[in-house]
């Protein structure tokens, strides 16, 4: 058996904290691609206009280390464990929440966690943060922050189709989540897509296609084509930047699929607005 490495709690809680701030400041690049394609692309001169607005912001952000958007959203935080990594000094999620708190003071972040669904009051430092452990080989802890904003999280919705509703239930709920959700989550949206699983792993599922951002085909040809016709078919429905029209409604369309019951088809859209952010580090 190899010796476990330790991974220190004040280590985790600055990066924690420093993600928080280039979350927010910083868009990613696989983001600012799609932008600029889509304003390059972009044929209806109000809807290119806004589209060189929003990559004018993200610019100005950068250079001036300020949020790109006003919602700094709440703290979504994957921590990839190694096993044989051992945390030392306090708990990792004691160490998330820490980060957390300092990023969100310290960076000047807008703090929009309440403490009770129902009752509310403001936590004051934007934890507790939502936190997802998955435990992978080796000795590091992979950490990525997640700012998730709620204009475009309250756009989301997840349905337990039945197999008989098949592939086009699938195509019909991704469209309709699409035309329902308009403008309000700011488009032009990010589109996270879950398949199958449970009631739950397919709304991590569609989070997990959001977040990872990931560039390039689907490594499987059969969801990678049906990436591209649900792009196509939600940008048909001419919502446009901001909701002005155009063909720019979507950036992308990113699905994660998962086995699942034979009676099920579980599917989930996680909506995410034109600032689709994380960031990430290894310790």
């Amino acid at each position: 058996m190899g010796q476990c490495r330790d991974i220190h709690y004040e280590d985790i809680t600055l990066a924690v904290a420093r993600l928080c701030v280039e979350a927010c400041t910083l868009l990613p690049q696989p983001v600012r691609t799609l932008l600029n394609g889509a304003r390059d692309a972009e044929p209806f001169p109000p809807a290119r206009e806004t589209l060189e607005l929003i990559c004018h912001n993200a610019d100005v952000a950068r250079e001036r280390g300020m949020p790109i958007c006003q919602d700094t959203g709440m703290a979504v935080v994957y921590a990839e464990l190694g096993q044989d990594a051992h945390i030392c000094g306090g708990l990792l999620e004691d160490a998330v929440n820490e980060g957390v708190r300092r990023g969100y003071i310290d960076g000047y972040l807008r703090k929009s966690v309440v403490r009770d669904p129902i009752r509310r009051g403001n936590t004051g430092d934007n934890t507790p943060a939502v936190l997802h452990v998955r435990l992978v080989a080796g000795d590091r802890l992979r950490l990525t922050v997640a700012p998730k904003g709620f204009g475009s999280e309250n756009m989301s919705r997840l349905g337990m189709l039945t197999p008989a509703q098949g592939l086009e239930g699938v195509k019909e709920f991704v469209v309709e989540t699409a035309r329902l959700a308009g403008a309000n989550p700011c488009p032009p949206m990010m589109l996270g897509v879950g398949v199958g699983g449970t009631f739950e792993r397919v709304a991590e599922l569609a989070k997990e296609a959001l977040v990872e951002l990931r560039e390039g085909p689907h490594p499987d040809p059969y969801y990678d084509a049906l990436e591209q016709e649900l792009t196509q078919r939600v940008n048909a429905l001419g919502i446009g930047p901001q909701g002005f029209g155009g063909k720019t409604t979507a950036l992308s369309v990113r699905i994660k699929a998962a086995p699942t019951h034979i009676a099920g088809l579980p599917v989930a859209v996680n909506v995410g607005c034109h600032v689709t952010r994380h960031a990430s580090t290894t310790l």
